[in-house]
């Protein structure tokens, strides 16, 4: 362990080809600030490690080494202790490095990698068949081949599920694994993405509708009293333009005749976490659904209205330290002080942690469907 700012929050690094092992403590005392950004499926998770090094260091050596034919991969953790409790920020791999001269005999060198899904996106496995399998079976059985990496599937299947049979056709793999996740994903309003942790060396792939329910996070604190506060900046914007009321096409098999029907953006997994939302001020007409059956034109509605559903968004910053605990996305968080028409839940889309030597630092990114909180209080 090393203490990246000092107590009450410390940090430890894992390098390794396949097996991650704690960073020898040379590479420890010469990191100099980490940057991890987590989103909330829409792209790849990432990091950034800077370090601090003597141009003679033997540590460049190891990076070369690591990054080209010696080492085919190598794995990164990054993960942080407040509190007494441990949180895994980020499980990577290295993608590449950089070296730059910072005088006085001494080199900046910079990491950058991802989460596992680069793993996933390597090799493309087109016309890979899967029979009478629905989207969430062929990812179960594709993610199965990442056991090895401490990959754990976690899938929910999709509302109304297309279950193809075989005497009519057979779906094939396409692209990588992870363009092809993430395809089947948006097809049925779904995201993809890695959940790192809970220990070193082990994540979770979650497949499956994006989650706006559970306990949320500690609240956010705005002007509030002055200890009560606990977020650096916090601002909302009211965007009603980004709102859209989806109606797909159907045809019905014997008659031919087309039948549109509207779709809306509440699901028993996405429930409403405003109380007035605004009405659409577009109507989307996805007319390509004609071309397919039923099933697949409702959740095809589905997945459009899940995409076209939020009209309140926020971002702000806080001090780790000052929270309490490391403000994750992907999850609830309550907001208080922010003004009646934004106090309430909202659903964390993105959070960009960075550690440096006595700070650790976030910034955040929040989204609901609606103004005005639907439960009378937020946790504390």
């Amino acid at each position: 362990m090393a203490s990246l700012p000092p107590h009450p929050v410390r940090i430890q690094l894992l390098f390794g080809p396949a097996v991650p092992v704690p960073a020898p403590r040379a590479v420890v005392d010469a990191l100099q600030d980490v940057t991890v950004e987590s989103g909330s499926g829409d792209a790849q998770s990432g990091f950034q490690l800077t370090f601090t090094l003597p141009n003679r260091s033997p540590l460049h050596t190891l990076f070369l080494l690591t990054g080209g034919a010696g080492v085919p991969v190598l794995r990164v953790v990054v993960t942080v202790v407040i509190g007494g409790v441990a949180e895994v920020l980020v499980d990577g791999v290295m993608t590449h490095h950089e070296v730059r001269p910072a005088g006085a005999g001494a080199s900046t060198l910079t990491v950058r990698g991802k989460d596992l899904t680069a793993l996933m996106d390597i090799v493309a496995l087109d016309g890979l068949p899967y029979p009478a399998m629905p989207p969430s079976v062929r990812v179960l059985v594709a993610l199965a081949k990442y056991a090895v990496v401490g990959v754990t599937p976690s899938v929910i299947p999709s509302v109304m599920e297309d279950i193809p049979l075989p005497t009519e056709r057979i779906p094939q793999h396409q692209g990588t694994d992870y363009a092809y996740f993430r395809a089947l994903a948006r097809d049925v309003g779904h995201v993809f993405y890695l959940e790192p942790g809970p220990r070193p060396g082990a994540s979770t792939a979650y497949w499956g509708p994006q989650l706006r329910n559970g306990t949320p996070q500690p609240a956010l604190n705005a002007d509030l009293d002055g200890p009560h506060n606990n977020v650096t900046a916090l601002s909302f914007r009211f965007d009603k333009e980004r709102k859209e009321l989806p109606v797909v096409y159907i045809q019905e098999p014997l008659s031919k005749a087309t039948v549109l029907v509207p779709v809306p953006d509440v699901t028993p997994l996405n429930p409403p976490l405003g109380l007035v939302p605004p009405l659409p001020p577009r109507i989307t007409y996805l007319k390509d659904t004609a071309k397919l059956n039923p099933l697949a034109a409702a959740m095809r509605g589905l997945a459009y209205a899940s995409a076209h559903s939020d009209a309140v968004f926020g971002s702000g910053s806080l001090d780790v330290t000052r929270y309490g605990r490391v403000l994750k996305s992907r999850r609830l968080v309550g907001v208080r002080g922010a003004g009646e028409a934004f106090d309430g839940l909202h659903y964390v889309t993105s959070v960009t942690s960075t550690l440096r030597r006595g700070s650790f630092t976030q910034t955040f990114s929040l989204a609901r469907n609606a103004l005005l909180s639907t439960v009378p209080g937020v946790p504390a």
